[in-house]
């Protein structure tokens, strides 16, 4: 690790904090700023109210041991800072391309008041050009502008930031583009991509994309299965032995949604018509996504006759994702505000949201709370204790024991010894094949 350095981190949410308290651990002493007051507050009492692992625990050592620090003022957390890392919201506009109002507006504020030779680092997701304009807007010659994209997977941010897979940076100064990197250390140490800042601003484009595109391809392919009667879970482990391949990103769901994908794909759409491209394979994705998350709403209906009016569901999760409580761009909400339009009644349980969350919805402190009367249970996020109940309880808790898993954390056969209807994604009643167990000398499927 190289020596400490003066950081402040305009910014405390999802990425911000979890930014300010990764290098405050790195020794860093580390100011996070924040123009929301009430954040501040509370971050500076101890009190993080983003559902993170391990973020709290390491906010408040950090605070303990003096390297990180809040204030509501960008100016003061600028003051002599060395490195200035902007993590600020970039809301998608009504054109598809991310609003960077509060960008361009931090830009104007700190420019004036920036130490001289400092580096302003986006670390925010910003289309192609970004670092170019704020570089513009600050009319610092002295001042570099760098892109360092966040890597950041909600439910493991922390240990995405300490052990990421890369650290990307752009900077159309290699010295400064090094500087940067040894922030995170010795550079040689750690798989560390230094480019130009406009290749970097798009690799974060290109993977959410890429990502997304794989989650919509194995949902379409679990879409087959049902169809053909093969079981999702055996082909996506096919197709995660081939290292070409791999087995990130190759479980059958929803949908996807949360913060990033939706807003990201419709970026690059975006960037790319200003450009004279059509990426039309990303318009396709986004398309089929929003079936995906159709096709479930249509499982619940067909659970329950055809016809949710009148029906109460009970929906375990609401998160986009387990591991956060992050409620943006949610299937499992998308689906639930559906099933009301329809006229079902929705009883929903999840272990990070507070209640009176959702607007319309009932939240119930514990998951059997939701399945009383209910005449079927879907299961809309992932949360591991989700697979650990006792389906028999549950059962007799409801009108009818009909089961529409979106996540297949259930195992079939259990639902089906407890008495359940049981409709997956990719697998069903009709298909209850087992992986092969090749080391225990299981034959194939029965």
């Amino acid at each position: 690790m190289g020596s400490s350095r003066r950081i402040a981190v305009l910014g405390s949410g999802y990425v911000g904090l979890t930014v300010a308290a990764g290098l405050a651990f790195m020794r860093h002493e580390v100011v996070c700023s924040d123009i929301a007051e009430s954040k501040i507050d509370q971050l500076s009492s101890g009190i993080v109210s983003i559902v993170e692992d391990g973020l709290t625990e390491l906010v408040l050592e950090m605070v303990a041991k003096g390297r990180l620090k809040f204030t509501s003022s960008n100016l003061e957390a600028v003051s002599d800072a060395e490195f200035v890392f902007l993590c600020l919201p970039t809301p998608q506009g009504r054109d598809g391309s991310p609003d960077l109002s509060a960008t361009i507006a931090v830009a104007r504020e700190i420019g004036p008041h920036l130490a001289r030779n400092s580096i302003v680092i986006n670390k925010s997701t910003v289309p192609v050009g970004t670092a170019h304009k704020v570089r513009d807007i600050m009319n610092r010659p002295d001042v570099d502008v760098v892109s360092n994209p966040e890597f950041l997977s909600e439910g493991s941010a922390v240990l995405d930031f300490l052990q990421p897979d890369r650290i990307v940076i752009g900077s159309d100064s290699r010295e400064n583009g090094l500087r940067v990197a040894e922030l995170y250390g010795d550079p040689t140490d750690h798989k560390c991509i230094v480019t130009d800042t406009l290749s970097a601003e798009l690799i974060k484009y290109a993977c959410n994309a890429y990502l997304a595109t794989r989650l919509t391809f194995i949902n379409t392919i679990a879409e087959l299965c049902e169809a053909v009667g093969a079981d999702i879970r055996t082909v996506a482990a096919g197709m995660g032995t081939d290292h070409r391949i791999g087995t990130a990103f190759l479980n059958s769901g929803p949908g996807w949604g949360g913060s990033c994908f939706p807003k990201d794909t419709e970026a690059l759409i975006h960037m790319a018509e200003t450009v004279g491209c059509d990426i039309a394979l990303v318009k396709t994705v986004i398309r089929a996504n929003a079936g995906h998350t159709e096709r479930i709403v249509e499982k619940v209906a067909a659970a329950v006759g055809g016809n949710v009016a009148g029906k109460v569901v009970a929906v375990w999760g609401l998160a986009f994702k387990a591991g956060t409580n992050d409620l943006r761009n949610s299937p499992a909400v998308k689906i639930v505000t559906s099933l009301q339009e329809r006229g079902a009644t929705v009883r929903a349980y999840d272990p990070a949201i507070e209640k009176d969350s959702l607007d319309g919805v009932e939240l119930v402190h514990f998951k059997e709370d939701a399945c009383v009367g209910a005449d079927v249970l879907l299961v809309a996020t992932e949360w591991p204790d989700f697979s650990l109940v006792d389906l028999a309880t549950i059962g007799e808790l409801m009108s009818h024991r009909s089961i529409v898993d979106a996540r297949n954390v259930i195992e079939v056969e259990d639902a089906l010894n407890a008495g359940f209807d049981y409709v997956g994604v990719g697998v069903g009643r009709s298909n209850t094949i087992r992986l092969l167990n090749l080391e225990a000398g299981e034959g194939g499927a029965q």
